[in-house]
């Protein structure tokens, strides 16, 4: 007894007041109301304001403004629409702009894609609603309990909607200002991406120029055919070959004294200028500067690249070098001077050491050509027979100055190089 009491009291206390249904339009300011016949007949405030029909909506059928998307496979009438009070429908509508049922399939065909939402007006488009359909039985009619579907807030803009617009009640406003969010800190985390890739792209600019600033360097003291070679092994052995013939010139600077720390500042001056100028010479001979030990200018043909040409490379590169020397003085205003010496045979050359490497020449044809060098005067080039012997009469002018002595060979024939034949 004590417990139908107790439900009695229960039922009382859930039985509400009647009310209008003009408060589930306020709630729901894209609610649609529909009659048996499938006609509007009411719709909330929201609704109205967004339509752009020219004809209004009320008393003409649903389907003439909107398209069933969600529940497919099903015929959009009173009676499905009845039985499916638990489920999503989605529509889509036109806001007035067409008639769906006159245009047919032919324009704006159903799809379940972003694109299917469009407009025959290019700068306005379809409006997607979803909800549920609940019947009223004071009223027989169909409530369309509906909102906007907005996936983020450029949708708002696109369909002249606004955030407020969204129902309070639903989750469609918190999803959207999440999204944004979360769009918001992918735009971030984007922008942060794009910072680390404009780095990475700088450094490894930066790396590429170091790298080629590094090859140069290197080229500068090893021949790029040696130092590709030196890469690709472990030991600076592997770059040394025997040559069966080169030519070797060593060049002097003479009446550079300097006994004073301004003196020797000036000698500095002057070995720079005139070095500076034979390095200049190198490419256009196809030699190669071996190194600079003092006043002493050490150059090399035939090595690393083989050349038949060797003798002749260097007896013009000899000559060029008394040319070029003409214009060179001192910062004292004095005359520059250097005496040349060359010899032609065979040599070994190559890498030697790991600190400061250095492609090296070694050989008797090395100390032989140092030895014509010292042995030489000042504006001229000392060559030995062999030399002598490559280089063509009908180009070369060359004389015979007799024997010259020679440390550790004893009388040696030695000649002048002149000039070259007009």
């Amino acid at each position: 007894m004590m417990q139908k009491v107790h439900k009695e009291t229960f039922h009382e206390a859930k039985s509400l007041t009647p009310f209008s249904y003009s408060v589930l339009l306020e709630l729901f300011p894209f609610c649609i109301v529909l009659d048996e016949g499938m006609n509007i007949t009411d719709c909330g405030k929201r609704f109205a304001e967004i339509w752009r029909g020219k004809e209004s909506f009320f008393d003409k059928p649903l389907t003439n403004f909107f398209r069933l998307r969600r529940p497919t496979g099903i015929t959009f009438n009173w009676k499905n629409t009845l039985n499916l009070q638990s489920v999503m429908f989605e529509m889509e509508c036109n806001r007035g702009i067409a008639n769906f049922n006159e245009e047919g399939q032919t324009v704006n065909e159903s799809r379940d894609d972003e694109e299917g939402i469009s407009s025959p007006q290019p700068d306005m488009k379809n409006i997607l609603l979803k909800g549920q359909m609940k019947y009223i039985r004071d009223v027989n009619a169909v409530f369309y309990l509906c909102s906007p579907v907005i996936n983020d807030l450029d949708d708002l803009t696109d369909q002249a909607l606004f955030l407020n617009d969204l129902n309070p009640h639903g989750l469609s406003k918190e999803l959207v200002l999440a999204g944004w969010q979360h769009n918001s800190k992918l735009e971030i985390m984007f922008d942060k991406a794009e910072e680390r890739s404009e780095e990475l792209t700088r450094n490894y600019e930066l790396l590429d120029t170091w790298k080629r600033r590094g090859d140069e360097l290197l080229y500068s003291m090893i021949p790029k055919t040696v130092a590709d070679r030196l890469s690709k092994t472990k030991s600076s052995l592997s770059t040394c070959e025997a040559f069966e013939a080169v030519s070797i010139l060593f060049c002097e600077l003479v009446g550079l004294l300097s006994s004073t720390v301004k003196e020797t500042m000036v000698v500095v001056e002057t070995m720079n200028a005139v070095f500076s100028c034979f390095d200049a010479l190198m490419d256009k001979f196809n030699v190669y500067k071996v190194e600079t030990v003092g006043h002493i200018y050490m150059v090399a043909s035939g090595a690393p690249e083989r050349t038949e040409m060797h003798a002749q490379n260097i007896a013009e590169l000899a000559l060029a070098m008394l040319e070029s020397i003409r214009d060179i003085k001192t910062p004292d205003d004095h005359e520059v001077e250097i005496r040349i010496g060359v010899h032609s045979g065979p040599a070994v050359a190559g890498v030697v050491g790991i600190k400061v490497p250095r492609y090296c020449f070694f050989g008797d044809t090395v100390n032989t050509a140092s030895r014509m060098q010292s042995t030489s005067e000042p504006g001229k080039i000392n060559i030995t027979q062999d030399t002598n012997n490559l280089l063509p009469p009908a180009k070369f002018i060359t004389e015979s100055r007799g024997t010259v002595n020679l440390k550790g060979k004893g009388e040696t024939p030695a000649y002048w190089l002149l000039g070259m034949r007009s």
